[in-house]
């Protein structure tokens, strides 16, 4: 997670394979927003998880809620 926005945060983050691509949804518990992103089957589930919880981040910050 990232170390200054998500620290402290309950994320939970789910890997769907659909395919060549993998769906990776991250959804933000206290505050119930829910992201999705897509990425290649051979990306590591790392890289995969980090641009997750980048996303989850930016959507949190533009609605204000960190």
């Amino acid at each position: 997670m990232s170390k200054h926005n998500l620290q402290g945060r309950e994320v939970i983050i789910e890997f769907h394979p659909i395919g060549m691509y993998v769906k990776v949804s991250a959804m933000d518990v206290a505050s119930l927003t829910e992201i999705s992103i897509q990425g290649p089957a051979s990306a590591s589930e790392d890289l995969l998880k980090r641009n997750a919880l980048k996303r989850l981040e930016y959507v949190l910050k533009k609605k204000g809620l960190i």
